[in-house]
């Protein structure tokens, strides 16, 4: 049985997911703003995180909220509960008509992640989790995968505008990693990626630059699906809530894998990019 703030953000999720869907057929009439180099958002965003924002200010109006578009929102004071939010993960793909993209909600208490949603509207797939719950897919409990290290393993990672001046760095990582790995995906949904890591579609993700509301639901799923969410250097991930607004690096697996492949991100000397 969903725990009363899974279902809240589970109805939050799918009005977001309606709102994107309404929308896919007028993609070329859509306002697009740029935020930062190559970085974009759409009035489907603000749309859609307005509507999630909505369920949660009526159902709980002395949390905060950290939205992707909005920002942080509460009354000046940090409060112990967050509602974290990334109302279009994939916005990119979203744009380009490319089929993958979801609805991302955390609540966060005192910058732990301690329930997540994340809601594939395309696919009506939904993932859910709580601390010490584990992780479900359309209320089938999941799990990460059994590879036992890097080889023929399936690895997705990501290209974020505001990394590339670390692009050099990045590509000779995957370069040592393709000796092994039988590929390396690049979605464009670091939401989706950690889903499909806790639910043992694929086996490792690694991604720089990452904000909380691409990953506050998303590493929480691995954690409860058996797996296990680091930094470049194996160190926590930090707060996710607005005290950890600046970007961060991410890895995640179960334990064999992240543990492998962390250590080769540092030995191809990408996590000294980020000294």
């Amino acid at each position: 049985m969903q725990k009363p703030a899974v279902t809240l953000m589970v109805k939050a999720a799918r009005a977001a997911g309606n709102v994107l869907l309404r929308h896919m057929h007028r993609l070329d009439a859509l306002n697009v703003v740029e935020k930062g180099r190559m970085d974009y958002a759409s009035e489907v965003d603000e749309l859609a995180e307005k509507e999630i924002i909505k369920e949660f200010r009526r159902a709980t109006p002395d949390y905060a909220i950290l939205g992707e578009e909005s920002g942080p929102l509460n009354s000046g004071r940090q409060a112990r509960y967050t509602w974290v939010i990334d109302p279009l993960d994939g916005t990119s793909n979203y744009l380009h008509g490319i089929p993958h993209f979801c609805v991302s909600i955390a609540l966060v208490e005192n910058g732990e992640p301690i329930h997540g949603v994340i809601f594939d509207p395309l696919r009506n797939e939904l993932f859910t989790t709580s601390r010490g719950s584990g992780t479900t897919l359309n209320d089938k409990r999941v799990r990460v995968s059994e590879r036992k290290d890097l080889d023929k393993a399936m690895l997705i990672t990501g290209f974020p505008p505001r990394e590339r001046p670390r692009a050099s760095a990045h590509l000779k990582c995957l370069d040592v990693l393709l000796n092994e790995a039988e590929d390396i995906r690049r979605t464009g949904s670091a939401a989706l990626d950690l889903a499909y890591v806790a639910c043992g579609r694929v086996d490792a993700y690694f991604e720089a630059g990452v904000k909380p509301w691409d990953i506050a639901a998303g590493a929480l799923m691995v954690r409860e699906a058996g797996g296990k969410v680091v930094d470049f250097r194996g160190r926590s991930t930090g707060p996710m809530d607005n005290r950890g607004l600046a970007g961060r690096q991410l890895v995640a697996g179960n334990l064999k894998i992240a543990d492998a492949l962390q250590t080769k991100i540092v030995n191809s000397g990408y996590a000294a990019a980020f000294d």
